[in-house]
């Protein structure tokens, strides 16, 4: 059953021109100014610039030269036609030139936007399903109390949007980062949309992870329906993170004056995946005016976006939208806006049993051999004067401090009582 969703899902590469599903004058554009840009004159060459089949790109030469805009070199009647060698004409050549002027656009050909929003269904998030063991394997690093792992599993598997909130230093933003880790399924991305004409740069190698198709024999190919459009690049479900530095025009088009080519706002590149707003409360704009901009898009499945001529138009939104805060949630939202994210969840700190599994486990990270004695003297001698305030980033904190000590010292790395005390007084400040 999985193996055909994942056939269902692999975008089917265009058998000619046709299905493309781009304007004529627009592909013709897109060729000659790829030819001149790239220096290119070979049909092989071209194709392979362009992102599509041979055949389809012939079909576009014969176009392109019925318009005088390109010529043929080397016209032998015998001559294979995927050895053929073209040149621009000077008509081409400034037709190029022209539509640089108009976009600096030029390569793989772009696929419509029409097109996108079929493939982002057939691949919808909202579809994916992580399993208890996905889910455990993608938070094997953390110590997550069955309780916690109770509540995340139903929140995982839902659309709906997720609050994380509870006091700092607690792997908040851990556990959203490790839920896209959970998702063992992959998608295709293209690199770049088209709608009237304006071209939107969407993959990203900051966010989107190639996959290497893997060698496979002749028949499994067959089997296995490899052959998917060269447009579209196979990725893990991507997983945008954004903290204090979030702004709104973050999540419009960033239309560039030079190229004249927009570039696909955080949501969009997050489609697919996982969309992290850490440190909520911390952004310019207020966590209310944050989550207005999305109430529409993460209730209705999609976002308006506006061109540079104020003309908007509909893109899909499939993302899992997840928000982390330090603030209590109604200190932040109003009732309509927590009404609206279907999933809140308190992340506290743990207890001290939890507390000993987060040290134990982290100091496994470090070059030192684990001191039971200095952890004893962390539990009885000095979080009772803090009130047992335990968190998980405490145990990380004080080996940090003692590693670093240790290096200046220059002595082998180890605990003991002396460091702990020391990297203690940089945990719990004094006043005075």
């Amino acid at each position: 059953m999985n193996k055909q969703i994942v056939e269902i899902r692999v975008p089917k590469a265009p058998s000619r021109l046709g299905e493309l599903g781009i304007n004529t004058t627009l592909l013709r554009e897109i060729l000659l100014k790829t030819m001149l840009r790239r220096n290119l004159d070979n049909v092989m060459t071209i194709a392979d610039s362009l992102k599509v089949s041979v055949p389809i790109t012939q079909e576009l030469l014969e176009i392109t030269r019925d318009y005088k805009q390109i010529e043929t070199l080397g016209t032998s009647r015998h001559e294979d036609p995927k050895n053929l060698r073209y040149a621009l004409t000077q008509t081409g050549r400034q037709t190029a030139l022209d539509a640089l002027s108009q976009s600096e656009y030029f390569g793989a050909v772009p696929v419509p936007l029409e097109d996108y929003k079929k493939q982002t269904e057939r691949q919808s998030v909202r579809n994916a399903t992580v399993s208890r063991a996905d889910l455990s394997a993608a938070m094997a690093h953390l110590i997550i109390n069955d309780n916690m792992f109770s509540k995340l599993g139903p929140a995982v598997n839902s659309p709906r949007s997720v609050l994380m909130f509870g006091p700092p230093g607690n792997g908040k933003s851990s556990i959203a980062d490790s839920i896209r880790s959970a998702y063992t399924d992959h998608i295709y991305v293209p690199e770049f949309v088209e709608y009237a004409g304006n071209v939107i740069s969407l993959f990203d190698p900051l966010i989107h992870e190639r996959i290497a198709d893997d060698a496979q024999d002749p028949k499994k190919l067959r089997l296995a329906n490899n052959n998917h459009d060269p447009r579209y690049i196979k990725c893990h479900r991507p997983t945008v993170i954004t903290g204090g530095e979030l702004t709104l025009d973050m999540l419009d088009l960033n239309f560039n004056p030079v190229s004249k080519t927009y570039q696909a706002p955080l949501q969009m590149k997050s489609s697919g995946g996982v969309f992290i707003v850490d440190d909520l409360g911390r952004q310019k704009e207020p966590p209310q005016t944050l989550i207005n901009r999305w109430i529409v898009p993460m209730e209705e499945g999609f976002d308006i976006l506006t061109l540079q001529s104020g003309q908007k138009f509909i893109v899909p939104f499939d993302t899992k939208v997840m928000f982390s805060t330090n603030f209590a949630p109604a200190n932040i939202f109003d009732a309509a806006a927590l009404r609206r994210i279907y999933y809140k969840i308190y992340i506290g700190n743990p207890e001290q049993q939890d507390f000993i599994k987060i040290f134990l486990k982290t100091a496994e990270r470090y070059p030192m051999k684990m001191d039971e004695d200095v952890l004893t003297h962390l539990l009885q001698n000095k979080f009772p004067t803090v009130d047992n305030q335990f968190a998980a980033f405490q145990p990380g904190f004080l080996m940090e401090h003692m590693m670093a000590a240790c290096r200046f010292e220059k002595l082998k790395p180890h605990m003991s009582i002396k460091l702990v005390d020391d990297a203690w007084e940089h945990l719990f400040l004094q006043n005075g």
